[in-house]
């Protein structure tokens, strides 16, 4: 590996051009991608769980991804932040910010490789071995899809970013669902998770103009190496507090186990990401605006909190009150066992909504050292609840993921407002009108299972039905209470409207 010498090399990458969109026309494309993408996962974990996947086969094929994945989450090393937060980003820095998430993101990769023996023999189970050497030499395609993506990013290109996320997520599907078909069974799922990188890489140069990480450049490294470290000690924890539960239960319970509890998280985090995760790589290069400009970060992330309480409460709520009919229409009889689970894991994605941005804001505002604090805490407190639950049974693991999200919002509200500035009274004031929100959207559904059919009788129109009345009277809660929602939806939706390529009448001659 080369690094610059006194005449530094001549570096292909423009000037990032100015934004091309607005903040509510990014999030706009935003929604599009996570929607798109979600109907797409959606469809296909439908069609494998109910014909050609069983629980024990996603059991096996969780454990190979959560080791992984485990490590491997470690490969952004902070690049995509870098890349959106830098005031001045020239196209050295660039050039150096590519060249550092290479050397990085292929040594994880080839650590992950390496480790898919010992996985195996750890598990006792030797089909655990080629599942997990596929998952691991996906993320070799990684690190140069990276710093494209994020140059998409920071230039508010989400047009750009939904064409990546969704090829990728076809060609995810198309490759799972083939191999499933002809009885690939586990290995079929570690396949599609390899055309998905393979995809990422792809449509992401394609998009970005064909970037290469050469010539490489290490000279004023040091602000990302700073960044990386941080962020590796972040992913960390991140990593090992969404994939524990997968390698406790797989070791002290058995595969099917891991199966449904993969189900029940995993349709909870998927329609968590549907309604609110979109958007939120599009608000952090709105705050780094904000905050080079010097106005107060509070009020706009009260703004923040608003959208995403006001939204994801009432659906992660209606998504545990219809857990069981739920499950039972989607995935058939054969999983209703991950429906009690699907409620609690539900009801903790409340807690982890509540507090948007944790994560990046104090990136952003030089808090890192708070913020590793309280990750490695929340991380600790997560494996221990789950050590001990494990134990007594499945439905007790998930109890532990809502008492873990209490207790990770009594660690971060005192830290977010104190980085913030805002006001408790404006906070709970919000977490009032977005609790009532979700009261509203929820109770059509209550009443229905005490007026019509209970959870395990409930069918396909009494749930729609009831569905439809909650989203009616949540949208009239929102404007009678003036939650600050109802602005920003509107406000988007007519964005959307003007941006939309209408034709216009040409008069005729005469």
């Amino acid at each position: 590996m080369s690094t610059a010498a006194d005449t530094p090399p001549q570096v292909p990458q423009p000037q990032m051009p100015p934004p091309q969109m607005s903040v509510r026309t990014a999030a706009a494309w935003a929604l599009v991608s996570q929607y798109t993408s979600f109907a797409i996962q959606f469809l296909t974990s439908v069609v494998l769980a109910r014909w050609f996947i069983t629980p024990a086969e996603l059991g096996l094929f969780s454990i190979a991804f959560a080791a992984v994945t485990i490590v491997a989450f470690l490969q952004d090393f902070g690049v995509t932040r870098y890349v959106n937060g830098e005031r001045d980003l020239t196209p050295e820095k660039l050039q150096m910010a590519f060249t550092v998430s290479v050397a990085f993101a292929w040594g994880i990769a080839i650590l992950t490789i390496l480790s898919a023996k010992p996985i195996a023999l750890f598990y006792g189970d030797p089909r655990l071995l080629p599942i997990t050497l596929v998952i691991a030499c996906s993320y070799l395609a990684v690190p140069l899809a990276i710093v494209p993506q994020a140059t998409c990013q920071r230039r508010m290109d989400y047009k750009s970013n939904t064409m990546i996320e969704v090829g990728s997520s076809i060609a995810n599907a198309a490759t799972a669902v083939t191999l499933a078909v002809l009885g690939y069974g586990a290995l079929a799922l570690a396949w599609g998770a390899f055309a998905q990188q393979a995809a990422r890489l792809v449509v992401s140069q394609w998009r970005a103009g064909l970037m290469l990480p050469w010539p490489m450049r290490l000279k004023g490294a040091a602000p990302v190496l700073k960044l990386g470290g941080t962020n590796s000690v972040l992913a960390t924890c991140y990593s090992i507090t969404g994939r524990a539960p997968e390698l406790v239960i797989g070791r002290l319970i058995d595969n099917t186990a891991v199966g449904l509890f993969t189900r029940a998280s995993g349709l909870a985090l998927q329609l968590r990401l549907l309604v609110a995760g979109a958007v939120t790589g599009v608000f952090y290069p709105a705050f780094r605006q904000v905050r080079d400009s010097g106005q107060p970060l509070g009020p706009p992330y009260l703004r923040v909190v608003a959208a995403y309480t006001g939204v994801t409460w009432p659906a992660m709520a209606g998504i545990a009150v219809l857990s069981e009919p739920l499950v039972n229409l989607l995935y058939g009889p054969k999983w209703l066992a991950a429906a009690p689970l699907l409620g609690w894991v539900a009801l903790s994605q409340l807690c982890y909504v509540s507090l948007p941005l944790n994560g990046d804001l104090p990136l952003l505002l030089d808090r890192m050292k708070g913020l590793i604090h309280r990750n490695i805490v929340e991380t600790v407190m997560s494996v221990l609840l789950i050590a001990l639950t494990a134990p007594f049974g499945l439905i007790w693991v998930a109890i532990s993921r809502f008492a873990h999200g209490l207790f990770w919002v009594m660690i971060y509200a005192p830290f977010m407002r104190g980085m913030l500035d805002f006001r408790w009274r404006d906070l709970f004031q919000i977490y009032a009108r977005s609790l009532l929100a979700t009261l509203a959207a929820v109770g059509p559904l209550l009443a229905s299972y005490i007026f019509w059919h209970g959870p395990a009788e409930t069918g396909f129109g009494q749930a729609a039905s009831m569905v439809s009345a909650g989203i009616a009277l949540w949208l009239a809660t929102l404007w009678a209470i003036g939650h600050p929602l109802f602005a920003e939806v509107t406000a988007m939706l007519g964005e959307i409207l003007a941006a939309l390529p209408l034709r216009r009448k040409t008069p005729l001659p005469r």
